[in-house]
């Protein structure tokens, strides 16, 4: 008598191994809609800009609602809302790096998100860099445009409000747990995301 030995069956393969995870949206995509909302912003920025110089009497208030809005428009030599005057120079250097590291950021961009928040930023550094290039007194040592007051809050422009806005919507999305490496929130402890953001993707 022979025996026989049954060929041993093939393993049932594990279904979930046999899905394949389905790749991150390209970085060229985010980097598209950084692009663009910067782009937004720093046109909107110039724009304004132009026509307060044009439009507007130095230093002489108009009023919008009574004293508490009004244009006004004025010379910064200082940060985002008239702060850290007399340091120019340094500060153009700091918007020219800030511009630089965010558009090398950009090609690693996955969450639409993250791409909106540096669009933000990236536009309006470039707006007012644009300014200290730009208008006098020289290169690097140009003075800021600014010309909406309200209230007590400092004279600003549109580039202001987005980069502070900008900066603002990052920090709330690294508090959720939204890295700018990925769609969705990061589960903790797990290096995979959670494409809990692909149906309010923004691009």
């Amino acid at each position: 008598m022979t025996d026989e030995t049954p060929a041993s069956a093939d393993p049932v393969p594990d279904a979930e191994a046999q899905v394949p995870e389905s790749p991150p949206p390209a970085p060229k995509r985010r980097l598209r809609l950084l692009l663009t909302v910067a782009g937004v912003v720093l046109v909107a920025d110039i724009v304004t800009k132009v026509l307060a110089v044009r439009l507007l009497p130095p230093n002489q208030p108009v009023s919008i609602i009574g004293d508490t809005v009004t244009w006004t428009l004025v010379r910064n030599s200082g940060a985002a809302f008239s702060m850290a005057t007399g340091y120019t120079w340094v500060l153009t250097l700091i918007a020219t790096a800030v511009v630089i590291g965010i558009i090398w950021m950009g090609r690693r961009l996955v969450s639409p998100w993250w791409a909106v928040g540096l669009g933000m930023i990236l536009g309006g550094a470039m707006g007012n860099l644009v300014d200290r290039f730009f208008r006098s007194p020289g290169p690097l040592r140009g003075e800021v445009v600014d010309f909406l007051s309200i209230g007590w809050w400092p004279v600003f422009n549109v580039a202001d409000p987005c980069v502070v806005g900008g900066a603002i919507l990052l920090v709330v999305l690294s508090l959720f747990g939204f890295d700018y490496d990925t769609v969705g929130r990061r589960r903790s402890g797990d290096n995979k995301s959670e494409n809990l953001g692909r149906e309010a993707d923004p691009a």
